[in-house]
């Protein structure tokens, strides 16, 4: 999958200039999709060439022009088509800290330095989980899950940021247990 449809996907909330997408992409979809400003920016460019989002340029008084997207009925097809369509394998795992962690005690690495560095990630998580559980609550605006799920004209973006719950919870889970271990193995040694 590209940019692309992570793009056009945030659209479907309305329209929007780049900032506010990037934005979105900060808060809702960087649990799955990251994407610099500088990413988002060439990719609304590729699109509205394509005439699957149109651009329209608000005037500002003592700011710069800035340009609003909405997705277009080619973007809305397109994005049908592809959310209809089976999916791909999920992605696998990619992360550097976990290479390191399988290294580290076979060339020696200082037990602090990977401490340190899971510690890091800890925190990471926290904060990401924090940002997520606050806007899980502005979702819900004192409702329930269950009502929430009910009544909300569009569910997808909420059931994406319990994906983005559960694996920042796990992350934490995860750092907590390595983190133990790397003590125990740091107290016998």
């Amino acid at each position: 999958m590209s940019l692309k449809y992570a793009v056009l996907a945030a659209l479907l909330e309305g329209e929007a200039s780049g900032y506010e997408l990037s934005k979105v992409f900060d808060v809702s979809l960087a649990n799955f999709w990251p994407a610099t400003p500088q990413q988002l920016y060439r990719e609304l460019e590729r699109l509205a060439q394509e005439g699957l989002i149109e651009a329209r340029v608000v005037l500002q008084e003592r700011r710069p022009n800035k340009r609003m997207f909405t997705l277009t009925e080619a973007g809305r097809e397109d994005l049908h088509d592809f959310a209809a369509a089976p999916s791909r394998r999920p992605t696998a795992i990619r992360d550097e800290l976990l290479i390191k962690i399988q290294a580290m005690d076979g060339v020696g690495v200082d037990p602090e330095t990977t401490r340190a560095q899971i510690e890091e990630r800890r925190s990471w998580a926290r904060g990401k989980l924090d940002r997520y559980l606050r806007v899980r609550e502005r979702l819900l605006a004192g409702r329930t899950e269950d009502e929430f799920l009910r009544e909300a004209d569009r569910i997808g973006p909420y059931l994406t940021l319990m994906a983005g719950i559960a694996f920042e919870e796990e992350n934490l889970r995860w750092c907590e247990r390595v983190l133990l271990h790397v003590r125990r193995r740091t107290a016998v040694g």
